[in-house]
């Protein structure tokens, strides 16, 4: 179960299961059709950008119909088990579809492509494409493969692709806000987490393909960008020298963030995700230092308790988390802070559980991501311990964090009202067309009226007049 209190662009629950589809720019067209329909975080989206890139190239087009689509892809995600449900679910019906035109190709692409290859190829018989993160470079070479009457399989990981040369077409965007990828894999083996399996270990991508997307993108009209990782804090990256050359400095994420602020004073930057143990004074100092570089740290917790975090394998304690917590509130007061919650984790007690309550207590977030505990098959969690706790008590336990997040989520929007917020317009709001809406530094959603003179990727000031717990209302003031 997951709840969120404020949807961030890290895990949008509103883009879950969307069909990503763009104008026809192929100069020569092999007639077939491409559906990709992603699922999970900003990563699979992303990567689902850099899927359509690779087969453009090779002449197809995309299509929001899967049912006249030649190649219908999904990228899954394992993060949690009512994820992989859906995308079966989802599978069945592409399944009733390749019924009525036996020539369509299914396939699963992403972080359960390597868990489930055997299930979805041989036992259920469901696809006839499966493929890794890594392997996307691959596909055109997999399609051919099924057309030639083979089922395909690439879910090799790797310690180098980056997909650093691919320029990711950019799907159902409002050609405002992008991200940026700058590392895959991660090299955090949480215990309860299939990522390090799914994904691969840690590598950092170029610094200059990145300033440069960052600067394409500018110029292409783009005002805010995102930079993209598992965990961005551990960003590092040496620039190859010729032989007997002197060796180049390595590149950190504070450097490789005022950089990318650096691209022009207009273009808002944002990141995710931060780990607690790597998030150094250094990033923080250099979000201060750039008025573009969005005073938002999205800083999962997880738990409040020092033991269940060790269980974890979090490498960080209950003192560490709230220093870190402490440092954030010193050098940029005005910091928004979210964070990921689980509840009932292995052996968890109450009073542990209530720990976790106070540590909320303690930063009072702005808003959160909770879960109940799934116990996800392959996991270090899933080897070493039995998921004892109770699904009621679990479920108890996330229902008191989510109502404890909602005071907190309400509090510090009514911090807002009154002050003046500077709003980057992306779009019309969900209600009213009469409204437009936009985010504000620390990634607060706010709705404010129409106004003729502004448009969509205009920054405007923002008056807070009031709020509910999850979005800012207010007018724009010159």
């Amino acid at each position: 179960m997951l709840d969120l209190i404020h949807s961030t662009k890290t895990h949008d629950e509103d883009r879950q299961g969307e069909a990503l589809a763009l104008p026809s720019t192929v100069e020569v067209s092999n007639g077939r059709k491409l559906y990709i329909e992603s699922y999970g975080c900003q990563m699979n989206f992303s990567d689902s950008e850099i899927v359509a890139s690779i087969l453009l190239d090779k002449g197809f087009e995309t299509t929001k119909d899967y049912k006249e689509a030649d190649v219908v892809f999904i990228n899954t995600c394992s993060i949690r088990e009512n994820a992989e449900q859906r995308v079966r679910n989802r599978l069945k019906e592409f399944e009733s579809a390749k019924a009525k035109n036996p020539g369509m190709i299914v396939g699963v692409l992403g972080c359960m492509a390597e868990r489930l290859k055997s299930k979805f190829l041989e036992e259920e018989k469901l696809v006839d494409v499966v493929v890794g993160p890594d392997a996307y470079r691959d596909l055109p070479n997999l399609i051919e493969k099924v057309d030639d009457g083979s089922k395909a399989v690439n879910v090799l990981l790797s310690r180098e692709e980056t997909y650093a040369d691919i320029n990711p077409v950019r799907l159902n965007t409002n050609g405002i806000s992008a991200f940026i990828s700058i590392m895959r894999g991660c090299d955090n083996m949480c215990s309860f987490c299939v990522v390090p399996f799914t994904r691969g270990r840690e590598r950092s991508r170029d610094t200059h393909s990145i300033v440069r997307e960052a600067r394409e993108l500018y110029n292409a009209g783009y005002k805010e960008v995102t930079l993209l990782g598992q965990n961005v804090d551990s960003y590092k990256y040496t620039p190859e020298v010729p032989e007997g050359e002197e060796p180049l400095p390595t590149v950190n994420f504070a450097q490789l963030l005022a950089l990318v602020a650096e691209v022009s004073p207009d273009l808002r930057v944002r990141f995710s995700t931060s780990h607690p143990k790597d998030i150094t004074d250094e990033v923080l100092y250099t979000m201060g230092r750039y008025e573009n570089i969005c005073n938002y740290i999205h800083l999962p917790v997880q738990s409040g308790n020092s033991r269940v975090l060790e269980l974890m394998n979090r490498t960080y304690d209950r003192e560490w988390y709230k220093e870190r917590v402490d440092a954030i509130r010193r050098i940029i007061p005005e910091c928004g802070i979210s964070t990921d919650v689980i509840t009932g984790f292995c052996t968890e007690t109450e009073e542990e559980h209530q720990e976790t309550l106070s540590m909320m207590e303690y930063v009072k977030y702005d808003f959160a991501y909770m879960f109940a505990y799934s116990e996800r098959p392959g996991t270090l969690a899933a080897k070493r311990y039995e998921d004892d706790i109770p699904e009621e008590i679990k479920k108890r336990r996330l229902t008191e964090v989510v109502n404890l997040q909602r005071e907190h989520s309400l509090f510090r929007l009514q911090h807002f009202v009154g002050k003046v917020h500077k709003v980057l317009i992306e779009g019309f709001s969900k209600r009213s067309d009469k409204d437009y809406c936009g985010r504000n530094d620390q990634n607060t959603m706010v709705v404010f009226p129409v106004d003729e003179r502004y448009k969509v990727g205009d920054y405007v000031y923002v008056l807070g007049q009031s709020c509910t717990s999850a979005t800012l209302i207010g007018k724009i003031v010159d």
